[in-house]
Formats: structure tokens, sequence, C-alpha cells
């Protein structure tokens, strides 16, 4: 086999058998097909597509390349969340101990974050104490004891997404659905979940900005699941503003507080609890969606949820008294609020902007070298929809740093005020089964 003529046959649009797939990664992946036929294999993809088969053996190609996480020590169903990112994104904080409250094991590997704030993991350790270093053993036997542990990702898994993904960077051949689907679900699978929720972003703080487009990622991404064994669902969720009214890493811990208490803004709620209906349901914990919507509910009502959160903070080496105490967070310096110059109705946010400022102020990291300020951040006081008038506050600063200058401009040039009546966007746009 060579790899130019599988080049030469995706160029022409045939179809890649597995074979000819498994030869092209294992080869790139041990460094026996040099960038530069990789490179023209990519871009024959981005232009001719893939077929729902291919997909899937490419996928599983990259799984294959490297370590595969083995849960089956773990009792019941292993269902994972994934969100293909955005701003004010802290989901997972909130949704990890809500739906292990209902007795779905969590058993969640999260990254770090590169752009506006850091990931789940950096986010988890804005707690004093909070432990993502735990090995395999002691995270099977805290997700039996507790329903729930969360882990920094370790190993070696999917290098050869990673050498693709490094390689499509520098060639104009990322926003490719195959390649984006594939990449993605590799990862997923390779983390040993038996079934999988996806929460497809989209709008100007998403990857993908366009409706359609994120429509068409979420049914390959949902395809791929299926043909792999894996149950698999995705919603389409709003990003044409932040998630919820915070962006920075303690400040979205505490939001994430609020929400499992009762008192979170309410797109936060509404998205942890349709996803995690869809997780209770996929796990069999619910013969419903209805029904696992209930549950979920009722566990925030009766505090469930909450307990659930701080058992898992101790269980983590984390203070879990920041449950009860959210001012023992890291906190900034300097509060400086950023006043309105008009009168009338917030009618969009720039999502991408907000997120911006926020690593402008060191909230996140630019380069991967970058070291995170864990305590600064954004909080939204006005979304889209809210009535304004001059010299009202539409977002404070948690800064540690007193000019800001850089960071005002960007808010202020997010935010398009109207004199016109605006409908609040949806939070949810598709389901995809």
């Amino acid at each position: 086999m060579r790899m130019v003529d599988l080049i030469e046959k995706k160029r022409d649009g045939q179809e890649l058998t597995k074979e000819e797939i498994r030869f092209a990664i294992e080869g790139y992946t041990k460094g026996d097909i040099p960038d530069y036929q990789i490179s023209a294999f990519a871009m024959a993809i981005f232009f001719q597509d893939m077929t729902t088969n291919e997909r899937a053996e490419l996928t599983m190609a990259m799984v294959e390349s490297g370590d595969q996480i083995d849960l089956s020590a773990i009792d019941g169903i292993k269902v994972d969340k994934h969100s293909t990112g955005g701003v004010g994104d802290k989901t997972t904080i909130a949704l990890a101990p809500l739906v292990a409250a209902v007795g779905v094991p969590v058993a969640k590997m999260s990254g770090r974050g590169l752009g506006h704030t850091g990931g789940t993991i950096d986010k988890l350790e804005a707690i004093p104490g909070f432990n993502v270093e735990i090995d395999t053993t002691q995270f099977t036997e805290l997700v039996n004891k507790n329903k729930l542990a969360v882990v920094g990702q370790t190993g070696n898994l999917t290098p050869a997404d990673k050498k693709l993904y490094a390689l499509r960077d520098v060639t104009a051949t990322v926003n490719s659905i195959p390649l984006i689907a594939s990449s993605i679900m590799s990862k997923k699978i390779a983390s040993g979940a038996d079934a999988i929720v996806l929460d497809v972003k989209t709008g100007s703080g998403a990857f993908m900005k366009e409706l359609e487009q994120s429509k068409e990622l979420a049914e390959a991404m949902v395809a791929i699941g299926k043909n792999l064994g894996r149950d698999t669902i995705a919603i389409i969720s709003d990003m044409n503003q932040p998630l919820g009214r915070t962006i920075g890493n303690a400040l979205e811990v505490k939001e994430a507080i609020d929400m499992l208490r009762g008192e979170g803004p309410d797109d936060l709620r509404e998205l942890c609890l349709t996803l995690g209906s869809q997780m209770v349901y996929l796990a069999k914990k619910a013969s419903s969606i209805k029904e696992a919507r209930k549950k979920l509910e009722e566990v925030i009502a009766n505090g469930k949820a909450l307990e659930t959160l701080k058992v898992f903070i101790k269980s983590q080496n984390g203070d879990a008294s920041i449950v009860d105490y959210p001012e023992k967070l890291p906190a900034a310096k300097y509060l400086i609020d950023i006043k309105t110059k008009e009168t009338g109705t917030v009618s969009s946010i720039v999502a991408d902007k907000m997120g911006t400022a926020a690593m402008l102020l060191g909230a996140g990291r630019a380069t991967k070298d970058s070291t995170i300020d864990l305590a600064v951040g954004l909080v939204l006081n006005k979304k889209i929809g809210d009535r304004v008038e001059v010299g009202d506050s539409l977002v404070t600063v948690h800064a540690n740093k007193q000019e800001i200058s850089q960071v005002i401009e960007m808010i202020l040039s997010a935010y398009s005020i109207t004199d016109k009546g605006i409908e609040r966007p949806p939070l949810i746009y598709n389901e995809i089964h």
C-alpha cells in the first residue's frame, strides 16, 4: 500500500477502506509517513468529505493510536459529557455533582484551557487544596463510592489526533466536519465512556458560528458514536452571549455552587437540566427524559446535589467549606464597574470579545506556558434583552491590576444597545438523536 495512492483515491472522491485509513494513521503516528503527504490527505478530505463509515474508521484509528481507558471496574453505565467550548462554560462543575446525586457514575477526564479562561481542571484548582492528579485505582474507588471523580487527562490518549491537529492548524484544514468530528469523538471513546452527551455550541462565542454548521457537526458526531456502539445524543446550545453571568475561574466555581443551591442564573440551570436529563436517561436511571429531569430538580430542591459537590471536593483533598463560604475562593483586589453611556436594550454581546477581555485580565492562557490568575474575571450585570439606562453597570471587572483600559475598551465594543425591543435568544436550538 502506498500513501500517494490513498491521497489520489480520496482526491477523486472515492471511499477509503478500513485498512487504508489505518495504514495512513498508523504510518503517520509512527513517523513512517511524512507531514507533506498527510497534509495533502487532510486537504483531500477537506474538499471531498468522508462517508459515515470512513469517519467512524478514522475515529477508531486515532483511538487505537494510543492508550484507552478501561472503566469496566466502575459499576453502572458511564455517561460522559463533552462541550465544544464557549465563554463562561462552567457546566461540568455544576452538572457532574447534579447527575451523580441521582446515582449516575460520572468518571470525568477534563483538560486545561488555552484561550478565554481555564478549562474545567483549572477552574477546580481555584478550590484550595483540590487535587486532580489521582491514580486510576483511586479514581475508580471514588467513582464507585461517591459516583463522581474528575481527573486531569493523563497517559498517551489519541497521539494521532494531537499530531494531526497540529498539522491541520498550519495547513488551513481545521474547519472540516469529518476531521473535527473524528478528533472530538476519538478522545471521548478513548476515555472509556459507555454513552456520550454532546453540548455543541453555536454563535459568536463558539467554534461553529452558524447554526447549520453546528447541526452538521452534531449529526456527524452522533453518527460516529452510534457507528462505534456508543449511545450518543447531541444538544445544540446558544453561545451568542456568555453562559451565565461570570467569566473567570473562581467566579465560575461560585456560580456553579449558586446553581446547585437553586440560585444560579436561569440559562446555566436550564442547560444543566437539559444535558443532565439526557445523561440520566442514557444511564438508564430514568425511563424518560421527563422523569430524569424531575429527579434532577428534586436533588437540587432537597440539597442532595450540593451535598454531593461537598463530598466530591473533600474526597479530592479540596476545602469543601467553600461551598458554604465562597468568600474563601481566590478573590481579586479591584472591582471596577463598566458603565453604559446609552439608554436602551442590550441587543447583542460578542461572546468572543468578552472571552478575550477575561484573558487579558489573566483568567486564561494566551500560550500554553501562561500562568492563570484564578481570581480575576468578569461578572455580566446585563445580558441580551435587558434594559439599560445611562450610568448602569454593564459589567463588573474583577482585576488584580488597576490599568485595564484595553479590557474596558474590549467590553464596551462587545456590547450593542438599541432603542428597539429585543427578544432573548433561545438557549436550546436542537436535539440530535
